[in-house]
């Protein structure tokens, strides 16, 4: 289980070695890139830069709120000052982490949606090189595409069915807040973690319910590769590049720990 979870960090920064060793793979990259640069550009924007200024307005009011809570504290319990700014610090990194996931997660969903016959290409390409083929079922055109927007509307199911009971988390105070965020991440990662194993899972047409039944059977190396890919994304303007490099490394993912799987 240790050996997986740390496997599972490996995949980008193996997919790196492979492009470096292999500069032909780097065409792939160019019009993805392409694209998240334009739909970066209306995110940043639209969102980022807004909710930065949001978040600034929310953590001046937790200040204000800690000072309050802190001033009316009794003498004898002046040691837990430090233990409620250190609390502070700790929310306001995480909802900090949390805006740079949903920007990232966003850039995700619309980068990979308007680019999806490259990424597929990307893909496929990968999985060549990996094994030498890449198998796909064809349904055609119609079919396919439906499939596509079912896959979409699947995750946004999830999604909710998940995201809104954590909100009653809410009314924890400070520890239902805390909860939320780090629940938040891997939710997200999940979500992550479908998309940058679906380029081989779709191209065998496989249901939603495998596509998910196969990051609970490669967990924990699913788990930490979906944190990793996270973690790529959420960092602004890295994550321009990074979306396709996770989209590379998830199928190499799937060749090296899903594809075994399945055979047997």
């Amino acid at each position: 289980m240790v050996c997986g979870l740390i496997a599972g960090t490996t995949y980008p920064f193996r997919t790196l070695k492979i492009f470096w060793r292999s500069p032909s793979l780097l065409r792939f990259l160019i019009i993805p890139i392409s694209i998240n640069i334009l739909v970066g550009i209306l995110l940043y924007t639209s969102l980022l830069f807004p909710a930065w200024n949001g978040f600034d307005a929310l953590t001046l009011s937790i200040d204000m709120r800690v000072d309050r809570l802190i001033a009316d504290l009794p003498a004898w319990l002046g040691f837990l000052d430090n233990v409620i700014i250190g609390f502070t610090y700790l929310l306001r990194f995480l909802l900090l982490v949390g805006l740079f996931l949903v920007t990232g997660f966003f850039l995700l969903q619309f980068g990979t949606l308007l680019g999806a016959p490259w990424y597929g290409k990307l893909s496929e390409e990968m999985e060549k090189f990996r094994l030498g083929e890449a198998k796909t079922i064809e349904v055609g055109l119609i079919r396919d595409l439906g499939r596509a927007i079912l896959f979409e509307i699947k995750k946004l199911v999830l999604w909710l069915v998940i995201a809104i009971p954590l909100l009653l988390l809410n009314i924890i105070p400070w520890v239902g807040s805390f909860a939320i965020a780090l629940l938040w991440i891997a939710l997200t990662a999940a979500i992550a973690g479908l998309d940058f194993l679906d380029g081989p899972s779709e191209r065998r047409r496989l249901k939603f319910r495998q596509k998910l039944g196969i990051l609970i059977q490669t967990f924990p190396a699913s788990a930490s590769f979906s944190l990793v890919c996270c973690g790529l994304i959420s960092i602004p303007f890295v994550n321009l590049f990074t979306v396709p490099l996770c989209v590379a490394s998830g199928t190499l993912f799937w060749c090296d720990r899903v594809l075994p799987k399945l055979e047997h």
